[in-house]
């Protein structure tokens, strides 16, 4: 198979896949692009190849919040009234993750003034199951599983640190495929690309193992690079996936009448079901077999517009902690005020909600999650095999021009 790519005159010469002036120059943008990401890159991968199970990791490493029961929708009153009661002084929302696995009930104060000037660093705070008793709380960043979470997203520099990550994935999809096409065979020899060959140099079996490695796990990195690039450039993203086909629509945000004075607050519970009957899928049918995500609470600043935003996975939405539909509802006439899904928007809007469960690998459930984890380990390796046998490489050339010299 030969790829053209561009043609001359009868009898000149042309630029082909297997060209030798073109491998020459996609084996020099990978070396060289290789050589100056490798070290960034391996963070960047064997922190993500962690976090792939940071929820069980610091499950793990905080036995204490291990559940025998899990939560009911009386729970969720329970745990409000024990936030208000435990942080006064937090008056804004409170977001409560909706588990179904047997861990402690997790809560967030976004914004706390503790960690005003750390940039993103929320209250992280988690209670028992029937959220009458704090269990721990602690801040983002803080703890090692959100350490190395900003350490794979920011590179722990901020939102700074967002966009060198994405550009730095940028250029890892150019290393990506110019690894291949350095590597693309000829025609007839596609079964002999696929093997280890008969080597007695060390710099040719490193080849062989860079290779094979390589080959294994380039379909995998590229999905992940590409989805990491586009969640961690939003925006340009955006701008992307509009020009593709339509503009990325997202929630509008709600404007009303801030309460001037304290009124009563439907619970949580009578406010859930109340978003159960909203009509958000493609067949009109409402969300009583739909899962729960994400409950936040309303804001109790005095100035602000009292609501409750409920965040469901709906059949069609693969991302299972952080989906893509929202029911807000009146704290306290308890009606439904709007509601939002990405999934009724076009396909701009569907691309950005398989995202974050694609990256995460939860699409595909434990197995692909642990294909992930190798993967993120294979570029450790692939930096490690590459890297050792440019050194290789470059002493002997080193040691023979010495030997040149010395006979001069």
């Amino acid at each position: 198979m030969e790829l053209v790519l561009a043609k001359k005159s009868p009898g000149a010469s042309r630029l082909t896949l297997h060209s030798f002036s073109f491998r020459k120059y996609t084996r020099r943008l990978h070396l060289w692009l290789g050589l100056s990401l490798g070290v960034l890159l391996t963070i960047i991968c064997l922190s993500g190849a962690v976090l792939v199970f940071y929820v069980e990791i610091d499950t793990w490493l905080h036995p204490e919040l291990e559940r025998s029961q899990l939560a009911t929708d009386s729970s969720w009153d329970s745990a409000l009234h024990t936030l208000n009661k435990t942080y006064p002084n937090k008056k804004g929302p409170w977001r409560i993750e909706v588990s179904d696995s047997k861990r402690a009930i997790s809560a967030r104060y976004y914004n706390p003034v503790e960690t005003r000037s750390e940039g993103f660093a929320p209250l992280m705070v988690w209670l028992s199951s029937d959220g009458l008793s704090v269990l721990r709380e602690d801040y983002w960043g803080h703890y090692l599983a959100t350490w190395l979470y900003n350490l794979h997203y920011t590179l722990l520099f901020g939102e700074i640190g967002t966009f060198v990550i994405g550009y730095i994935g940028l250029a890892t999809l150019f290393l990506l495929v110019s690894g291949l096409v350095s590597w693309w065979p000829k025609q007839g020899q596609w079964h002999r690309a696929f093997t280890f060959k008969r080597r007695r140099s060390r710099i040719g079996l490193l080849y062989d193992w860079h290779k094979i490695l390589g080959l294994a796990s380039a379909v995998p990195l590229l999905l992940l690079v590409a989805t990491g690039v586009m969640l961690s450039l939003p925006q340009e993203t955006n701008r992307v996936l509009g020009l593709l086909f339509s503009p990325v629509q997202t929630a509008s945000k709600l404007s009303g009448i801030a309460n001037k004075t304290i009124q009563h607050t439907v619970p949580i519970s009578d406010a859930i079901n109340a978003a159960r009957q909203a009509n958000v899928a493609q067949n009109g049918a409402d969300l009583r077999q739909s899962r729960l995500a994400w409950i936040q609470t309303p804001d109790n600043n005095l100035s602000a517009q009292q609501f409750y935003t409920f965040r469901f996975q709906i059949p069609e939405d693969p991302s299972h902690r952080f989906p893509n539909t929202f029911v807000y509802v009146d704290a306290h006439s308890g009606q439904i005020i709007s509601t939002y899904s990405a999934w009724k928007h076009g396909p701009a809007n569907s691309i950005k909600g398989w995202l974050h469960a694609l990256h995460n690998g939860s699409v595909g459930g434990l197995a692909l999650r642990i294909l992930w984890v190798i993967c993120g380990s294979i570029v450790f390796a692939l930096f490690s095999l590459g890297f050792t046998r440019w050194r290789l490489r470059t002493s002997k050339k080193g040691s023979s021009t010495l030997k040149t010299q010395s006979l001069r």
